[in-house]
């Protein structure tokens, strides 16, 4: 009898710490969208393995690409909502449903941590006959179909800040010339092919302080640290606060039927390893803001950025649906 009350025991004591066992109990899978030495993937094993000393665990970094990223999205979103999996994502999926690339966003998942943005600056060739943003607004419209404004393509950060200037400033009248990235449209626009840019920060910045470009305007609602005598552009027109701060991004997320202690933990982890002084230096170093926010500050955030710029690029003509059938409701509605 005492046998089986001791085995009993034993079986009970097996079980309680099974249950109570912490998490991380095995390696976690870290899927980045994008392929090796971009920006995602930078960012990402940057700031991961300061995470996982926060975290006590290892997460396993591999990149997944194709789809325009989704499809990391659609296997992390398929896989168990246990903790074990998490995606590595920007912000290209926000923009999947209008733009016809997939049937599935971040409303499928719970933003453990945004860690940093882009900052968007216009920028003009020296020889512009503007030097500010007023100024090239006022050329524009009186000029119209004059100026040669850089492009990269459908849902590219010049094409949702030219929308954006369009529907805060009225149609501006302007020549798009594409190119296959901001860098060779950048330098495009220093030898005279184009007149403006809209451009990351990041990318612009050593132009800019060379003297090779000038600045007219930072797309934020506050003066960029490494440019600050380049003016906000709601200086200029306060209707850009319904669309702004906007910008790329970096995330990790996880499947949205996570455990909440386990989300709780891996946020705080991020959360940590974004406070690294490695990290905040990278960051800096590549004018990326830094954001570290997660939960409702970040769902928040996630919204307001797909409301703009998905209806800023169906009122340009360039997705493939409108918001409105995904239940995205224009800004201010």
């Amino acid at each position: 009898m005492n046998k089986l009350i001791f085995g009993a025991l034993s079986a009970l004591t097996l079980t309680a710490g099974a249950a109570l066992a912490e998490y991380p109990e095995k390696e976690i899978q870290g899927f980045i969208q994008w392929g090796a030495g971009g920006s995602t993937d930078t960012v990402m094993r940057s700031v991961t393995p300061h995470a996982e000393e926060a975290l006590g665990g290892t997460i396993v970094m591999q990149n997944m690409t194709g789809g325009v990223g989704a499809i990391a999205l659609n296997h992390v979103s398929g896989a168990d909502a246990d903790g074990y999996s998490l995606l590595m994502g920007a912000e290209n999926p926000l923009l999947y449903k209008v733009m016809g690339l997939g049937d599935k966003d971040y409303s499928d998942f719970i933003p453990l941590i945004l860690l940093a943005r882009g900052t968007p600056l216009l920028v003009a060739n020296n020889d512009a006959p503007f030097d500010d943003y007023q100024g090239f607004v006022d050329y524009v419209k009186a000029n119209p179909g004059e100026i040669r404004i850089g492009a990269t393509g459908p849902g590219g950060l010049p094409s949702v800040i030219t929308a954006m200037m369009n529907e805060v400033e009225g149609d501006l009248d302007m020549i798009a010339v594409p190119y296959d990235g901001d860098g060779p449209a950048l330098t495009a626009m220093q030898g005279g092919a184009v007149d403006v840019m809209p451009a990351v920060l990041g990318a612009a910045i050593e132009g800019v302080r060379a003297g090779n470009m000038k600045a007219l305007a930072v797309f934020d609602v506050e003066a960029a640290a490494k440019l600050p005598d380049v003016p906000i552009v709601t200086s200029f027109n306060e209707g850009y606060n319904t669309f702004l701060p906007w910008g790329s991004f970096f995330g990790v997320f996880a499947p949205k039927d996570t455990p909440e202690d386990v989300v709780a933990k891996l946020s705080e982890a991020f959360a940590t390893g974004a406070e690294h002084p490695d990290f905040l230096a990278l960051m800096d170093d590549r004018g990326f803001k830094m954001m570290n926010i997660s939960g409702d500050e970040a769902q928040a955030f996630l919204d307001k950025w797909q409301q703009g710029t998905t209806w800023l690029l169906n009122d340009a003509g360039l997705t493939k649906a409108s918001p409105e059938e995904f239940g995205i409701a224009r800004p201010g509605e």
